[in-house]
């Protein structure tokens, strides 16, 4: 019994620790004399959504014409649905896939299609204390769209903050276009879903047509 009593104790003081220090890290990034190294695991954090605007809504000419499906690390989401506020060393990852297939056994639509790119968002006072809203914008896609980059220095600000700046709901942030994001705002356990009964949407069951 003392024995197992020891390597309970022992575990608890281990697991402690790792999740001390991964808190006291509380980077899911890392900077190296202005480059962002491309972060890995990323698809195990917390997906908040993909927007599309594909070309043939566009007059063929879409900005972003790609699906992209958003991620944010687990540290700031956890500080977001307690404060609805992006904490000091969130990181966003924008997983850029191209549209598909437009044909489904459901319908018409637009489907994701294969990998293009990489990009990412960071907040930070100490890496970016001259920056809008201390964000920092970086891409780690190849101009063929057929490779990644290891590394990825950041965007000239006016090249994406101006946008930001002028038409995102919260922070520099377009939480307006991810559900997940905009209902999750400082609302603490209700964000992580399957707590509501009610949905509070606006939504219209469309007419049969005639």
């Amino acid at each position: 019994m003392a024995l197992k009593a020891l390597f309970l104790t022992t575990t608890a003081l281990l697991t402690l620790g790792a999740g001390i220090g991964q808190s006291n890290a509380g980077e899911y990034y890392t900077l190296k004399n202005g480059e962002l190294t491309r972060p890995t695991g990323y698809r195990e954090w917390v997906y908040v959504g993909t927007p599309v605007t594909p070309n043939d809504m566009n007059n063929g000419k879409a900005a972003f014409p790609e699906h992209h499906n958003v991620y944010i690390d687990p540290a700031s989401w956890k500080h977001w649905k307690k404060t609805g506020k992006f904490r000091d060393g969130t990181i966003l990852i924008k997983e850029l896939v191209s549209v598909g297939s437009k044909t489904a056994v459901s319908g018409q639509g637009y489907f994701q299609g294969e990998f293009l790119g990489l990009e990412a968002t960071i907040k930070s006072k100490k890496a970016f204390p001259n920056e809008p809203g201390n964000w920092a914008y970086y891409s780690f896609s190849g101009p063929n769209h057929k490779s990644l980059t290891k590394t990825a220095k950041p965007f000239p600000a006016a090249a994406c903050n101006a946008c930001h700046e002028n038409a995102a709901a919260d922070d520099f942030v377009f939480t307006q276009y991810y559900p997940v994001l905009s209902v999750g705002k400082g609302t603490g356990k209700l964000a992580t879903g399957g707590h509501n009964d009610k949905l509070n949407n606006s939504y219209q069951e469309p007419k049969a047509s005639n």
